[in-house]
């Protein structure tokens, strides 16, 4: 999942969707009125699945973060090896 080719960052990409996905909420509330009890329900369903969503791309989030962080540690511990490696070379202790 490399992404360094896309133009526009996860956590845009993700505020977009949730700033849609209450758009189109809110316009289905206006366009098909429904009786107090009926919205309060579709409501809740709603805020149900947002919220499975949510935690969802959190762990996706998550264990991308986690895998970034292992690349780093890796990368610098080898530019650390070739550093020493480098000044051993040079005659340095």
């Amino acid at each position: 999942m490399d992404n360094h080719d896309s133009k526009y960052s996860s956590p845009a990409v993700a505020l977009a969707f949730l700033g849609g996905a209450v758009a189109g909420a809110i316009v289905g509330l206006l366009l098909a009125p429904k009786p107090g009890e009926a919205t309060r329900g579709a409501l809740k369903g709603y805020a149900r699945k947002a919220e499975e969503n949510l935690l969802e791309k959190a762990k996706e989030a998550r264990v991308a973060l986690d895998e970034t962080i292992e690349r780093g540690k890796h990368f610098i511990a080898e530019k650390t090896a070739d550093a020493e490696v480098a000044a051993r070379a040079d005659g340095r202790p």
